[in-house]
């Protein structure tokens, strides 16, 4: 009669996989693709509105705090100044104006509460993938650093703000 021991080590052994790494958390994933999706369904279509980045529980829905108070800040600054501020576009399209008819998002997990969402579409018959590094916070999914290439240079949403 098999024991205890053996049925728990049976168990355990059906969650590695083969090459001995653990199974990744499809739950994660799943709740990392739905915030994404939410995020980018603001932007299909012809006349739609995107996210706004005013205000700072506006950012706090998108952005993990320490980035959403870096925006803030840069924010308040420039309209101090009366200038424009340093994002100065949509940086979840890396644009100022957009037509959008679909995305194609893909996640993996980068770490424990950790995520990489890359997202291709075509904004005006121009091609754009960028890469939103996803952390959670408490138990919801926000954005830690948008990554884009331009002229093969990537470029990173948290470092338009070192100075």
């Amino acid at each position: 009669m098999p024991s205890r021991r053996a049925f728990l080590f049976a168990a355990a052994s059906s969650l590695i996989m083969p090459c001995g790494l653990a199974a990744p958390a499809v739950a994660g994933d799943a709740a990392a693709t739905a915030f994404v999706t939410k995020l980018y369904d603001a932007y299909k279509g012809k006349n739609s509105k995107g996210i706004t980045m005013d205000g700072e529980a506006n950012l706090r829905r998108w952005f993990e705090p320490s980035l959403a108070a870096l925006i803030l800040k840069d924010q308040k600054a420039a309209a101090r100044r009366h200038e424009v501020p340093t994002l100065d576009g949509d940086p979840f399209v890396d644009a100022q104006d957009w037509e959008i008819t679909t995305f194609d998002i893909s996640v993996d997990d980068a770490a424990p509460g950790k995520a990489v969402a890359t997202v291709s579409f075509m904004n005006i018959d121009m091609p754009k993938k960028l890469s939103l590094n996803l952390v959670k916070v408490k138990n919801d999914w926000r954005i830690a650093d948008i990554i884009t290439e331009r002229d093969g240079a990537k470029e990173s949403l948290r470092g338009l703000f070192k100075h």
